[in-house]
């Protein structure tokens, strides 16, 4: 099986090819039962916030992770692909500054 350190790793390569910007992986091991990773990204239009997407998306089918589903693909300001204990974020830049998840999710646990 997989470890959740080497599908991080796998989704973090996906965003590095398609140029991602300002990565971030969380461990949120200890703020949620859903979830232990969560990997924030910023692409600077739709069409490559789409891209970086499907680039995960495409990496993780080829590795067999699990893909449980896959948010906001129409509109491309706001992409989620969620592996079920990995979750991706990949935002534009003024959506990434608007919900600031990692301060949310950095160390504390939301109220």
């Amino acid at each position: 099986m997989i470890s959740i350190e080497e599908i991080a790793k796998i989704a973090v390569n996906a965003l590095e090819d398609v140029k991602g910007e300002n990565i971030v992986v969380l461990d949120t091991e200890e703020l949620s039962p859903l979830f232990s990773r969560m990997i924030v990204c910023t692409g600077n239009s739709n069409r490559q916030v789409k891209a970086l997407a499907n680039n995960v998306t495409e990496e993780f089918k080829k590795n067999q992770i699990e893909i449980v589903g896959v948010e906001g693909e129409q509109g491309g300001e706001w992409v989620l692909v969620d592996s079920g204990d990995l979750v991706v974020h990949i935002m534009l830049p003024q959506v990434r500054a608007y919900y600031d998840l990692e301060s949310l999710w950095n160390g504390q646990r939301p109220e």
